[in-house]
């Protein structure tokens, strides 16, 4: 992709969680500054509120607007969904960005914390969206997963469902990144032939508010080494915009093209069984 791209997106509608912080940020602006109407579906009005005013600096006439999400209480996602159906706009590309590193216990849903805000309130939220999306193709759906999946050799059930056990939480973040790229591969097969495409991608290691919640001395080290958070963005805006991706759907991108999973992201069978209950366990 070019990072300098500046073709029009205007007349697009587009959400991106987690977008007041990180990439998630950058891929807003980003969005905004080429012309799409962009909602950034974050918790926090107070905090988002600075990064709207900072688009509409930079980019005069910006169509940025602010909806409440926190992803890992079903009600707010529920919520979030229905504030934007709400307003009878079609909805081109859903970036499925917010994630947390670190954080220990259960999400108000009752999942573990990185699982349940990384995997299961993005897919709560897609399914909500889907119908719209189906009737605003083309469209996409690009969600951002992690080379840290191949630390992830399948998904314990049971622990998913339990306060967070390991003191690093680095192995509960990598199931949940494994979930993402297997959640994208499923739905771009379930999708097929609709319109809609998707796209899971590694950002590379970015040096963003995401690890804020990690131990001494893991937090420091990934400061120091990580990439600049726009950077971390080039892929995100390569999967959303770029148009040599259209017809691609159900890969894994890094560095703004296509490449392989580590073997637990190639397990159909896993993809599907994760389907299958995280469908069930909404309910």
């Amino acid at each position: 992709m070019n990072p300098t791209d500046d073709s029009s997106l205007a007349g697009r509608v587009m959400l991106v969680t987690g977008a007041n912080t990180g990439i998630g940020r950058v891929t807003a602006r980003q969005l905004a500054r080429r012309g799409a109407h962009v909602f950034l579906a974050c918790r926090s009005e107070e905090h988002t509120r600075p990064v709207l005013d900072e688009i509409r600096a930079a980019t005069p006439g910006a169509q940025v607007e602010w909806l409440p999400l926190d992803l890992g209480d079903f009600a707010s996602v529920r919520n979030c969904a229905t504030l934007f159906l709400e307003r009878g706009l079609p909805l081109h590309v859903l970036v499925n960005n917010a994630g947390l590193a670190g954080a220990r216990g259960l999400t108000a849903s009752g999942f573990e914390m990185a699982f349940g805000v990384n995997h299961m309130g993005h897919f709560l939220l897609t399914q909500l969206l889907l119908d719209r999306m189906r009737q605003s193709t083309p469209a996409r759906i690009v969600t951002v997963s992690s080379r840290a999946h191949r630390h992830a050799h399948g998904i314990d059930w049971q622990a998913v469902r339990e306060p967070t056990r390991t003191f690093t939480r680095i192995r509960e973040y990598a199931t949940s990144k494994l979930a993402n790229l297997l959640f994208s591969a499923e739905l771009g097969r379930r999708l097929h032939g609709s319109g809609v495409s998707t796209y899971s991608l590694h950002p590379g290691v970015v040096a963003s508010d995401i690890w804020r919640q990690l131990p001494w001395p893991l937090r420091p080290l990934i400061a120091l080494r990580g990439i600049s958070n726009e950077a971390g963005a080039l892929t995100t805006l390569h999967c959303a915009t770029a148009s040599s991706v259209d017809g691609e759907s159900s890969l894994y991108y890094s560095e703004c093209r296509p490449v392989a999973p580590f073997p637990a992201g190639q397990d159909r069978a896993l993809a599907e069984a994760l389907w299958q209950r995280s469908e069930d366990w909404l309910g």
